[in-house]
């Protein structure tokens, strides 16, 4: 395997850490379907697998890919996006305080709100962008957790990962990351001072709509990291090994996707800023974005390719918009090749945070052009 000091992140994960197939030379990594392993002579486990449910061969190259791509001690790969999230949570003590963003992903708040608390857990929602708020918000020996989403999805509020990891060490807490739609390429949340970062493996790290994936990543060996290994093994959430191939396969063309997501983001959020039928785009490369000047500190070579834009016809504007794309693929979920999008508040009902004429754009890798002409075009239908 290549020394990971010695290349940079997109060569080595282009190479998938350079790995070659011992037995083969092949320089695609096999996939390890086996759930059992032979045990020695003596009943020892010397290959270092013993059973499926807690370890695989071909997901342990996808977590060494992430833990490289994060700058991590280490990495987990799991089911889904939310069973990387949730891990996380019940990793936690009953009684525990934790405090989460009040725009995030919409699952993941509804869990939290409706369910957390039948595992004893204390969740509070917070205003991550107010660091007044969320050090108020800390509750001495209890706060064990700050979760933080950045950008926040859908409104791309950007949160100060450094300053906020700064305030749940003092106060003795974790402070883990939904880095989803950042990515690797763009923020490294462990390097900020965070102690895990998540991903919806699904979204860009996978990047072809095609495998549902999360994944967790380690500042520190620690004790709290072993209680969520310990839930991944036990709630049986390990990801399967030909998903886990699939996201090897995904994650070496990463760094190009995400630069090509985020140019186009960049232009789009650009041109709607002067479109007449656009009251407010959203998107932390906008000069005019609150929280620009954190943005550009905290990311890295773009932007993201999310943005949201709002409609000055309202709510009937923007589902009709969505109605008379073309190009555009009216479906959930982001960081795909193809460009997505969606009416937000339609998909997360009553009580969702996300105002009723917001369309939620995940750019893919398409003509900029064409992209802007189709949802122009849908726009300017709208209106009549």
């Amino acid at each position: 395997m290549t020394h990971p000091n010695i290349f940079s992140r997109q060569t080595l994960v282009a190479q998938a850490l350079g790995h070659v197939d011992p037995a083969t030379g092949a320089l695609v990594p096999p996939i390890h379907l086996a759930t059992t392993y032979i045990r020695d002579t003596d009943n020892q486990y010397r290959s270092g697998y013993i059973y499926g449910r807690p370890d695989n061969a071909t997901v342990r190259e996808a977590e060494a890919i992430i833990a490289m791509l994060e700058g991590a001690a280490a990495a987990l790969v799991l089911g889904s996006g939310m069973s990387a999230a949730i891990a996380v949570f019940m990793a936690l003590r009953p009684g525990d305080h934790v405090l989460v963003p009040t725009v995030m992903y919409w699952s993941l708040r509804n869990w939290l709100i409706n369910d957390a608390v039948e595992w004893g857990l204390k969740v509070e929602l917070v205003d991550t962008t107010d660091l007044t708020g969320l050090r108020a918000a800390i509750r001495p020996g209890e706060t064990k957790l700050i979760w933080l989403e950045t950008p926040s999805n859908p409104m791309w509020t950007v949160s100060d990962i450094a300053a906020i990891a700064a305030i749940a060490h003092e106060a003795g807490a974790k402070l883990a990351v939904d880095s989803t739609c950042a990515t690797p390429m763009l923020t490294q949340p462990l390097a900020l001072g965070a102690d895990i970062v998540m991903h919806s493996a699904t979204k860009y790290l996978n990047g072809h709509s095609d495998v549902i994936a999360g994944a967790l990543a380690t500042a520190h060996l620690d004790e709290f990291w072993t209680r969520i290994e310990r839930v991944r093994r036990n709630f049986g959430q390990i990801l399967g090994p030909l998903e886990a191939y699939l996201l090897i396969r995904g994650m070496r063309t990463l760094p190009l996707r995400v630069v090509a997501a985020s140019a186009g983001a960049m232009e789009l959020a650009l041109r709607f800023s002067n479109h007449a039928g656009v009251a407010e785009v959203l998107y932390p490369g906008l000069p005019t974005h609150p929280q620009h000047s954190l943005a550009k500190r905290q990311m890295h070579g773009g932007y993201g390719g999310m943005l949201s834009i709002r409609l000055r016809g309202g709510e009937a504007a923007a589902v009709k918009a969505a109605a008379n794309v073309r190009l555009w693929k009216r479906a959930t979920s982001l960081g795909g090749v193809e460009s997505l999008i969606e009416h937000r508040a339609s998909i997360e009902g009553a009580g969702s945070p996300c105002p009723p004429d917001l369309l939620r754009l995940s750019v893919g890798i398409e003509s900029v052009d064409d992209l802007y002409c189709d949802l122009d075009q849908a726009v300017a239908l709208a209106k009549q």
